[in-house]
C-alpha cells in the first residue's frame, strides 16, 4: 500500500482560559476541546523522489512545506530517518483561520497516514510528541475525542465525551489573527474564566444543557467593538433559535451553538447561512 485517505476532523473549544504569559513568549492555556463530524479529507501518496508536494484545490492556501501538512510530512521523515517523499491532497471543508484547527488537523492526518504506511510501530505518545514540533494543536488533533489541553495545548488528558447533540457552526466573513489576539490579552484583567471542575462534572453527567452552561472562552473579552458586535449577533441568533448556549471557538472568529432539537438547529442553520456563507450543521464525533 502506498496511498491512504483519512478524515481530518475540526475541533471546537468548550472552554479556553489563558493562565499566564511564559518566559518563552508563549502562554499557558487550559482548555477543553472536542472533535466534530465536520472534516477535511486528506490523501497521502508516497513518492520515490524525496519531494513533498501539497495540493489544496480551490483555495489559496500554501503548498509544499509552507503548509502545515507538508511540514508534518517532513517532520515524520526526519523522525524515521527516511525520505521517500509524499504527494498530499487536501479536500477542504473546515474554514481556514477559523479557530477550528483545520490546518493542524490536516497535519495530524498526514502523520497518522504516514504511520500506517511506513511505521505502524510508532505509539500514540510518540506521534503526539512529533505533532508538538509542528503546532500546538497538532497533538490534540492526533488524539481527538474530548480532552483537557494544558501548557501550550500539548499536555492532554482524556475527558468524558460531549453528549449527543446537534451543533451549528458559523464563521463570519472576517478572520482573526491569533498572535494579535494574544497580544491584546492582559491576563490579570480577564474576568469570565471557565470553571473546569464544573465542566468535567457536566460532561460526566451527559447533560448537554449543563455542558452548555459551563462554556466560556476568555478570548471573547479582548475582541474589538466591531468584532464583538458580529460575534454577539451570531450568538444571539443561535440562542433565539433554541441553542442551549453559544461560544466563539479558539481564537475565533467562528461561533458555535449546541442544540438538543434537530429542528431548532436546522432553523438556526438556515437563518445564519443566509447571512454568513460558511455555516455548517454538524455533530460530535
Amino acid at each position: 500500500m502506498n496511498e491512504l485517505t483519512l478524515l481530518a476532523p475540526a475541533k471546537l473549544n468548550l472552554t479556553l482560559d489563558i493562565l499566564r504569559r511564559r518566559e518563552d513568549g508563549y502562554h499557558d492555556l487550559k482548555m477543553v476541546m472536542t472533535s466534530v463530524e465536520l472534516c477535511d479529507r486528506v490523501t497521502v501518496r508516497l513518492r520515490e523522489d524525496g519531494a513533498i508536494r501539497v495540493r489544496v484545490p480551490g483555495t489559496d492556501l500554501p503548498e509544499g512545506e509552507d503548509n502545515l501538512a507538508g511540514k508534518a510530512a517532513r517532520a515524520f521523515f526526519n523522525r524515521i530517518q527516511q525520505t521517500p517523499g509524499a504527494e498530499i491532497s487536501i479536500e477542504k471543508h473546515i474554514p481556514s483561520q477559523a479557530g477550528m484547527a483545520g490546518g493542524s488537523s490536516d497535519a495530524a492526518a498526514v502523520l497518522r497516514a504516514l504511520r500506517t504506511l511506513l511505521r505502524p510501530d510508532l505509539t500514540d505518545g510518540q506521534m503526539e510528541a512529533l505533532g508538538e514540533q509542528i503546532g500546538s494543536d497538532v497533538p490534540y488533533c492526533i488524539r481527538g475525542d474530548t480532552a483537557l489541553a494544558e501548557g501550550r495545548g500539548e499536555r492532554l488528558t482524556d475527558w468524558p465525551a460531549l453528549p449527543p447533540c446537534v451543533i451549528v457552526v458559523c464563521k463570519p466573513e472576517f478572520g482573526l489573527s491569533t498572535p494579535e489576539l494574544f497580544g491584546r490579552v492582559r491576563v490579570g484583567d480577564l474576568r469570565h474564566r471557565p470553571n473546569h471542575d464544573a465542566m468535567y462534572a457536566a460532561l460526566q453527567s451527559g447533560d448537554v444543557g449543563a455542558v452548555a452552561k459551563e462554556m466560556a472562552n476568555v478570548f471573547e473579552e479582548v475582541l474589538s467593538p466591531k468584532e464583538t458586535e458580529v460575534i454577539q449577533d451570531i450568538k444571539a441568533r443561535l440562542r433565539r433559535c433554541g441553542a442551549e448556549n453559544a461560544l466563539m471557538t479558539g481564537s475565533g472568529p467562528t461561533v458555535f451553538g449546541l442544540f438538543q432539537s434537530p429542528g431548532s438547529a436546522q432553523r438556526a442553520f438556515e437563518e445564519l447561512r443566509d447571512l454568513h456563507s460558511q455555516t455548517f450543521l454538524t455533530r460530535p464525533l
